[in-house]
């Protein structure tokens, strides 16, 4: 008896598209963690097993990591001194080598799933990626899910590590459905960087999917047919063949200027946090970097703070690879949900609204100084600009660049170069900073808008917290108006105005933020082509009638409806 046709509906889309084929579901290996205590005679042997099995994960990492920066992350965490250190305590205090691993990362990765910021929380899966390498190791097992893969199917999976992904023949790749994951995993990344339709989140998938099920998928609505009917496969053949049409207008669209259909130009940007992503962003025809988040140098160092010369190589690589291209850096943004191994933060009873980017920048101003010396020195390569994160105040602006002026006097004494001209800018992203834009405007080179943190401060809404997510909403008439408030004060002043945060690439929000004047729009490479499509095929005009008639509405409801 033939089952009946099932529809699924998730709205985390990753990557858009379509795909119709054959499950293929990743079946693991299950891994029992033995737990024993070790004898004071077994200790040693007990630590040699897990340094030998460390040793093994790290020649399989080099032997796969090819110029991924991924696994050189990963290869940096297996040798990390804090997990090792943390291991072999365990070990010494008498757990065997499985229960000292599996403890201690899971430790680490707990630390990580707690954060706010989404892609510290992506971070987790890595290191449990790790853990399982480990674990592997220790069994003397090695496992590859995919070798079975032979024909083109969708792969199911609970989640999917960058470990699976260097098994894969993506040849085979029709689609990737998973239950875990967001939009900045491992797979996420991989699937919008070889346009492989990509859905996560997808509750229960796993068990509702056997091996050679049928489904379709349309990774744009979240949509998903399980068994799908003759009807519906036609339908979803229909879909995907003016799809990749649409695909192959994008993709000529995105070699032409930026510019709306009636003349107005604007800037694509991407949000970056390493050099691979910022090769990867080159290949989207970005025209500039709107946000390097300057803080994962600092996180990827384990044992004290990056020296000057650390970080001056780093954004030299940076500003070289974008050449004349603006290249955006923000000051460390560190605190909050983000920590660092080697640097104890003061318990807060409220760290996001404590002492976190620039506040801890001032009152840490060696520290602060030797990433602005960083900074200037590398300048000379290319067109890095610096912004700052976080400010409430005039005054600390001041005591920022007081300390940045100190920097070029230092530089200038030393006979190093740098520019004298490096634009300084901010992030706007408090309450004050907006209710301030105009003072602001006058004292800085450019703004740049961070959605994610100013949505949640203007609507008193911590967008981590799952009982009241649903009013966070950056469509709130409080956080439109903000924006247009904003652009408004910048422009009087002759400044630019960029947007930084997940907001720009909204499909529905872009053509208000257009229409608001806004200068240059950042985010995550993927997204690049959709949103130039989008705008080049706009008109102006219209988009500052849609925003004039935006921000006069009530509710987010009324403003979405208008859309």
């Amino acid at each position: 008896m033939k089952v009946m046709m099932k529809r699924i509906l998730t709205t985390q889309t990753v990557s858009k598209g379509y795909a119709i084929g054959p499950a293929y579901p990743v079946i693991r290996r299950e891994l029992v963690i033995e737990r024993r205590t070790v004898s004071p005679e077994e200790k040693e042997s007990e630590i040699r097993r897990f340094q030998d099995a460390a040793a093994t994960a790290k020649k399989q990492l080099e032997s796969i990591a090819g110029d991924s920066e991924i696994f050189e992350a990963y290869i940096q965490l297996v040798q990390d001194e804090a997990l090792i250190q943390g291991i072999i305590k365990k070990i010494r205090d008498g757990s065997n080598a499985e229960a000292a691993v599996e403890d201690t990362a899971n430790e680490f990765i707990m630390i990580f799933e707690m954060m706010e910021d989404a892609y510290m929380r992506e971070r987790a899966a890595d290191l449990k990626d790790v853990k399982k390498r480990l674990q592997y190791a220790l069994a003397g097992i090695v496992e590859n899910p995919f070798t079975e893969l032979r024909e083109p199917a969708i792969i199911i999976a609970k989640e999917l590590t960058p470990s699976d992904t260097a098994d894969m023949n993506f040849d085979n790749v029709l689609g990737f459905l998973t239950e875990l994951g967001g939009v900045t995993s491992h797979v996420s990344i991989i699937a919008k960087g070889k346009g492989i339709p990509c859905l996560t989140g997808v509750k229960d998938i796993c068990s509702l999917v056997k091996a050679g099920m049928m489904i379709a998928m349309d990774a744009g609505t979240g949509e998903i047919c399980l068994d799908p009917d003759k009807g519906t496969i036609e339908d979803y053949t229909d879909r995907e063949a003016r799809f990749e049409e649409r695909e192959r207008v994008m993709d000529e669209e995105s070699k032409k200027p930026s510019v709306t259909r009636d003349g107005h130009s604007f800037m694509l940007c991407a949000n970056v946090g390493n050099i691979e992503d910022i090769k990867d962003a080159l290949k989207s025809r970005i025209e500039g970097i709107g946000l390097f988040r300057s803080e994962f140098v600092y996180m990827m160092k384990k044992d004290a703070f990056p020296t000057e010369e650390e970080q001056f190589e780093i954004y030299k690589e940076a500003a070289l690879l974008m050449k004349e291209k603006e290249l955006t850096i923000r000051t460390l943004d560190i605190g909050g949900d983000k920590g660092l191994d080697y640097y104890e933060f003061e318990k807060e009873e409220n760290p996001f609204l404590g002492c976190r980017a620039i506040r801890l920048c001032l009152n840490m101003p060696e520290m602060f100084k030797t990433q602005l010396r960083a900074l200037l020195r590398a300048s000379v390569y290319g067109n890095i600009r610096i912004m700052y994160p976080m400010l409430i105040s005039i005054e600390e602006l001041e005591r920022a660049n007081a300390l940045l002026a100190e920097c070029k006097e230092e530089l200038r004494q030393q006979g190093i170069a740098y520019r004298d001209s490096v634009e300084v800018g901010m992030m706007i992203e408090t309450p004050s900073s907006v209710v301030m834009a105009n003072e602001f405007a006058q004292r800085v080179d450019f703004f740049s808008i961070g959605t994610n943190d100013l949505t949640q401060y203007l609507l008193v809404v911590d967008r981590g917290n799952k009982n009241i997510s649903g009013l966070y909403d950056s469509f709130h008439p409080t956080v439109l108006r903000a924006i247009s408030y904003v652009i408004n004060c910048a422009h009087v002043h002759g400044i630019k105005v960029g947007m930084c945060g997940e907001f720009a690439s909204d499909e529905k929000a872009s053509l208000i933020l257009l229409g608001m004047g806004l200068d240059e729009f950042s985010m995550s490479a993927g997204s690049i082509k959709d949103v130039k499509y989008r705008l080049r095929n706009a008109s102006y005009e219209e988009a500052k009638e849609l925003a004039a008639q935006a921000v006069k509405k009530a509710t987010a409801e009324e403003v979405k409806a208008l859309l």
